[in-house]
């Protein structure tokens, strides 16, 4: 075990992360990026099952890159909850541990005799954490919780693409990211609750409820605007409901990103006159035809160039960048978000860290994701005993 940092804000907090893939483990990784100490309970025929989703046919040590950027700094404990020594082993974990983190689809987790209500009675203070793909909607229940499908189902494809694209989605797993964070904000209140009342608490959240709250900004406009639908822009299509000229232009050399900025003072840099006469409100209503002219304007010239024409202007855009680009730039060394990781059978993986600074410093955990079970007799004896 590494000794506690300043930064380790949760050290002392053991959290059990009987979760897959990456809505649960992603809530346990943020708590391990906290300083809690996270072991991961795993089947023993395999293990989580997000050890073989890959992202692309790269494998590091036998496992997915996803799982290793998911799992980083972890313990692996190997426990079949079917069987009944190994139930025994879990529940022993339960009585001594802080947190524990699940995803099972409804209704399994209580087969397996491991629900808040079974668990409570193990460890009154534990802070349970639940994730399902819908919540308490009944009617869905039965749906698979994946993210893909709880995007599909939330209304969030149409915000997204051109007016005639039809439902574009994500290019991340944003449900399930978006559901992680909220778990572990419920999470640390529940810490919190706990240290006042002493007592423990079931938060639960979903793949579907963080994509509602994710629109919460979008989807009041839609309530209280006569329930219209957003309307996309047909040309450089940015946000359904932000007028010219937001959005993403190609110029000769890459692509430029252009905010919220009053027309009028854009017109006289682009020398385009034209757009100087769309009033505020047909900066909305005419935004097709504001930033088609904007589009062809901006092709004229390199990123470089019109940066050095908007910034000094205080015009918000900025270059597109790529991930080669990104990473070359001084900004992105600054703020040092990047480690490299490892574990004892050699596997080596370079990864990102914690995104939250403590007094100023970013915790950084040099081990990587574990292999299946590989302190199982160490949590034993420390935990269970013989």
């Amino acid at each position: 075990m590494t000794a506690h940092k300043e930064e380790d804000l949760l050290a002392g907090i053991t959290v059990l992360d009987m979760s897959q893939f990456l809505a649960g483990p992603m809530a346990a990784l943020r708590l391990g990026d906290l300083g809690a100490r996270v072991i991961k309970i795993e089947r023993p025929d395999g293990g989580d099952l997000c050890r073989r989703l890959y992202l692309t046919d790269t494998e590091i040590g036998g496992d997915s890159t996803l799982f290793h950027a998911i799992n980083r700094g972890k313990e692996s404990f190997a426990g079949n909850m079917k069987d009944p020594g190994d139930l025994k082993a879990i529940r022993a974990l339960i009585a001594k541990a802080d947190v524990v983190i699940q995803n099972f689809r409804p209704g399994v987790i209580e087969r397996l005799g491991l629900d808040y209500e079974t668990v409570r009675k193990i460890n009154p203070r534990i802070v349970y954490g639940s994730i399902t793909g819908y919540g308490p909607a009944d009617d869905w229940a039965h749906f698979p919780g994946q993210d893909l499908l709880a995007q599909a189902r939330s209304g969030a494809m149409w915000l997204n693409g051109e007016a005639g694209d039809g439902p574009v989605p994500f290019g991340l797993a944003v449900a399930d990211m978006l559901a992680g964070n909220l778990l572990v904000q419920a999470i640390l209140a529940g810490l919190v609750r706990r240290s006042i009342s002493g007592e423990g608490v079931h938060v639960e959240t979903s793949l579907m409820e963080a994509m509602v709250d994710f629109q919460f900004e979008v989807l009041t406009t839609h309530l209280n605007d006569g329930g219209r639908l957003p309307q996309k822009s047909a040309v450089r299509n940015a946000h359904a409901y932000l007028a010219a000229p937001y959005g993403v232009y190609a110029c000769r050399d890459g692509w430029l990103a252009v905010a919220m900025m009053p027309l009028a003072k854009l017109a006289p840099l682009l020398d385009l006159p034209a757009l100087a006469s769309f009033t505020p409100d047909e900066a909305f209503t005419r935004r097709d035809a504001a930033k088609a002219l904007i589009a062809t304007r901006l092709r004229d010239r390199t990123v470089s160039e019109w940066l050095a024409i908007l910034e000094p202007a205080d015009i918000w855009a900025a270059e597109v960048l790529d991930w080669p680009k990104l990473l070359e730039t001084a900004a992105f060394r600054q703020i040092d978000m990047l480690q490299t990781v490892t574990r004892a059978d050699g596997v080596c993986v370079r990864t990102t860290a914690s995104p939250i600074r403590v007094n100023g410093r970013r915790h950084k955990d040099d081990r990587a994701a574990p292999t299946i079970g590989s302190r199982t007799d160490e949590i034993r004896a420390e935990f269970i005993g013989n």
